[in-house]
């Protein structure tokens, strides 16, 4: 039986393995899936297999690893198209969508990954659910000024109904603060989201929150690690 990292490792790797190739601009998502995907790119870089390869990380965790691993790192300012990007998922549903965001990178994963030709999502079966919103947090991030008046927005809003809203701390019982310096913000739902394009709408429509963790028809192909193998899901 393999274990969860061996699950995440296979569904990492094979996500360079399939779709990267030499001369690419690759987004490198966050967290524990991720890192085995930006593993794996070092490896192949290292090994002389690709060359020519930049790279957009979506995190300064990310980018940490990138650098230790000697991947060529660039910005959207100078290389706004990405040829594919990679990322893991807190929830996966039958249609792909996702919720994405429980390690806190929401914004900057979704800023790269929209700009992505192809957008790779790289999960153990865990992560897949019948409906988005039903296995944890709904992560959404918001600016600290005023934040309790956002939370209450959140709350109150047509299309969350039902939902708990509760300002997400770090270790020391602080609020957490993003790499973009605002705060988050994460909703919990006992059933699921019944509308989630009508909630990402209503989201965005609110000023002085900054992103959410929904990412609606954006994915590509799905790789999906289980314990008797990997099976790639696409729209």
């Amino acid at each position: 039986m393999q274990s969860v990292d061996e699950l995440k490792q296979a569904a990492g790797y094979k996500a360079v393995d399939d779709y990267v190739t030499s001369g690419m601009v690759v987004g490198l998502g966050t967290g524990s899936t991720a890192y085995f995907a930006v593993e794996r790119l070092g490896q192949k870089l290292a090994s002389g297999e690709l060359k020519d390869i930049v790279a957009i990380p979506t995190s300064i965790r990310t980018k940490d690893q990138a650098e230790g691993l000697k991947i060529p790192l660039v910005t959207l300012d100078t290389h706004p198209i990405l040829d594919v990007a990679i990322d893991g998922a807190d929830e996966v549903d039958s249609e792909l969508n996702l919720v994405k965001g429980r390690g806190g990178a929401l914004l900057r994963e979704k800023m790269v990954e929209v700009q992505a030709k192809k957008f790779i999502v790289i999960v153990d079966d865990s992560k897949l659910v019948s409906g988005l919103g039903i296995s944890g947090a709904m992560p959404v991030e918001i600016t600290p000024f005023c934040w309790q008046h956002s939370l209450n927005r959140l709350l109150n809003a047509p299309t969350l109904a039902g939902c708990t809203a509760k300002l997400r701390m770090d270790a020391n019982g602080n609020p957490y603060v993003t790499d973009n310096d605002n705060y988050i913000v994460d909703l919990y739902f006992d059933t699921p989201i019944k509308d989630p394009k009508a909630a990402a709408e209503e989201i965005n429509s609110m000023v002085g929150i900054v992103e959410h963790g929904l990412f609606l028809d954006m994915t590509t192909a799905c790789i999906i690690a289980k314990s008797g193998g990997i099976e790639v899901k696409t729209k």
